[in-house]
């Protein structure tokens, strides 16, 4: 099955065990220990920490020699919104890397493998793997599969809304206030586990967010921060006319 996937992403894996590693998530990793003491399964979350800065990386070089025509500020916007979990969702979807992620029984049974924050990490762990196997070209030749066309449409108006990056633009205008964020906790089983975060401002609690990941809790921290502002609407459900998030 990995075979089909190399043919997907244009890469014959040297080290086969690194694209493992990619696309062992951590609940499964943990029930093979729990499983056999004697077996220790690395799962790709060290991985993901590497992808991110080779993502930010190749995203950033792309744009500087593409866009000569927007200041740091707009560039940093545009790839703000094309290295997000959203835009990395969206690529892991076009490679279907779901079908492939080796999963824990719990996340495998409550829909892991069609989890936004699931496939974005691993889709960070992935651009690692190609790194780490390969080198900077085939995961650079991984990333502008994808990136080009997104930063076109981030271009033209809005690709994904970065309320992190829009807070942080509007605090930014007085020098005496600052933003920080911090996770308060988390609950729920492994496959199902929901982060809590606080949103600082001047060191003053002042809006919180919860999310399936700790990405997602802190932009839902930073749109509510939003609403507080009167920047953003506060979005009802139809159903409980309760905010949507």
């Amino acid at each position: 099955m990995t075979e089909e996937l190399e043919k997907k992403i244009g890469h014959k894996f040297e080290h086969e065990a690194i694209l493992r590693r990619a696309l062992t998530h951590s609940s499964y990793a943990n029930e093979e220990f729990a499983r056999s003491e004697k077996v220790v399964l690395l799962s790709n979350e060290r991985l993901e920490f590497l992808g991110d800065s080779v993502l930010s990386m190749v995203t950033t070089e792309y744009l500087y020699k593409t866009i000569d025509d927007k200041p740091e500020g707009e560039l940093t916007k545009i790839r703000a919104q094309v290295v997000c979990e959203n835009a990395l969702y969206k690529i892991a979807k076009a490679i279907d890397l779901g079908k492939y992620l080796l999963l824990g029984k719990g996340e495998e049974h409550s829909g892991g493998r069609s989890r936004p924050s699931i496939l974005a990490d691993a889709t960070e762990a992935l651009i690692a793997a190609l790194y780490l196997d390969g080198g900077v070209e085939p995961a650079k030749h991984f990333i502008l599969t994808y990136i080009p066309a997104m930063v076109e449409t981030a271009r033209n108006g809005v690709l994904f809304k970065d309320y992190k990056t829009t807070l942080q633009e509007i605090v930014q205008k007085s020098r005496e206030e600052t933003i920080s964020y911090a996770q308060d906790g988390e609950e729920g089983p492994d496959h199902a586990k929901k982060f809590h975060v606080t949103l600082y401002i001047n060191s003053n609690p002042f809006a919180e967010g919860v999310g399936r990941s700790k990405k997602e809790a802190e932009q839902n921290a930073a749109r509510k921060a939003l609403i507080l502002m009167g920047v953003e609407k506060e979005e009802k459900s139809e159903e409980t006319g309760e905010d949507g998030n």
